[in-house]
């Protein structure tokens, strides 16, 4: 039973014929391009699954992406709008090796239902027209029952620990002057909304470190490669850092995922869509930053999060720098270039 009351307006109705917004072109584009990559993991998945109950998440999870790939292409259709190239049969090999075992499917179906689910979450306030709307609330919903789906399948078969226990506060209080203190001075333990974030932060990089290990160990591209061994020791450094201040708490933080990598070294995948994916998990742990920071108070938490910022920055432009020099980054709908029409 819904509990907000309606509201009938006469002054102002969306229409399905009018045009895309910049953010419900930007918005539509992202969908399709992480779908279309998912699609090409997921079908690789599914070739190498033994678990039941695991397969049965993959072929979920495979299904929503086809599904919204679709709808996608249907507005843009209607649209006029070009649909983008995105990732096809033609990076991925589904007759290769194993590389991953089951339980690593789970923890990457988790992490990248955050990664849609930021998508989503983002573009609902910001699209207005009617069946676009409709579709990201759509993709919301479904991501957000696959997600529950994915947690009840990680407790169930002991595939990882809950966020760290804290006691129950006796009575409210109030923040002194050393609140902010990390340095120097008395330092307060972490409070509840730093823990949280410290523990999706670890919890995502030992996910990002196993498949970019993965990916260093099958890339074709020299220069990709190495690209990837400075991923990989990166993300090992913010792990070990994230871990320490949870520790220093004598707070348990979840483990490292490296050894569900098999020692496979024939790619499933071509070097076009395994660094597409690098810059766009290691993008979202840029956004993940900006979420933690958001809620620190003390000053050595906020420090760990700018180093890891930035060097995670730096990453993504030299992955970015290849893509370009390969000639594989599409365009994303873009502000017409006035200057140059007026010249012409």
């Amino acid at each position: 039973m819904k509990t907000i009351k309606p509201i009938k307006l006469n002054t102002y109705k969306t229409d399905i014929n009018e045009n895309l917004t910049s953010a419900e072109m930007g918005k539509l584009w992202a969908t399709y391009m992480g779908n279309s990559m998912g699609k090409c993991i997921l079908s690789y998945y599914l070739q190498h699954v033994e678990d039941s109950d695991i397969k049965t998440l993959l072929e979920n999870a495979l299904k929503l992406s086809v599904e919204f790939m679709k709808i996608t292409e249907g507005i843009f259709q209607k649209e006029n709008f070009p649909i983008p190239k995105g990732f096809s049969e033609e990076d991925v090999n589904l007759g290769a090796p194993r590389l991953f075992q089951d339980e690593f499917y789970v923890h990457y179906l988790k992490y990248a239902s955050k990664a849609g689910m930021s998508i989503y979450n983002v573009a609902i306030p910001l699209v207005y027209r009617k069946d676009v709307s409709e579709f990201f609330r759509y993709c919301m919903d479904c991501t957000m029952d696959l997600m529950n789906q994915i947690k009840e399948i990680l407790m169930n078969k002991g595939l990882i620990i809950k966020p760290p226990l804290i006691p129950i506060p006796d009575k409210v209080e109030f923040v002194h002057q050393d609140f902010l203190n990390g340095f120097f001075g008395h330092v307060r333990p972490l409070h509840a909304l730093e823990i949280a974030h410290f523990y999706d932060n670890i919890e995502n990089n030992v996910t990002s470190k196993a498949l970019i290990m993965a990916f260093a160990q099958v890339a074709k591209d020299e220069k990709i490669r190495k690209l990837f061994e400075k991923g990989r020791d990166l993300t090992t450094t913010n792990i070990q850092n994230y871990m320490q201040k949870l520790h220093d708490e004598n707070l348990p933080a979840p483990s490292f995922l490296d050894d569900l990598v098999t020692t496979s070294t024939f790619s499933p995948f071509s070097d076009k869509i395994m660094l597409f994916h690098k810059m766009d998990m290691f993008s979202m742990k840029i956004r993940g930053f900006g979420n933690s920071i958001a809620v620190n108070g003390r000053h050595d938490v906020g420090l760990v999060y700018t180093k890891s910022f930035t060097k995670i920055a730096s990453f993504v432009e030299s992955a970015a720098k290849i893509y370009i020099e390969k000639g594989w980054m599409e365009q994303a709908p873009h502000a017409p270039e006035r200057e140059k029409l007026a010249t012409n």
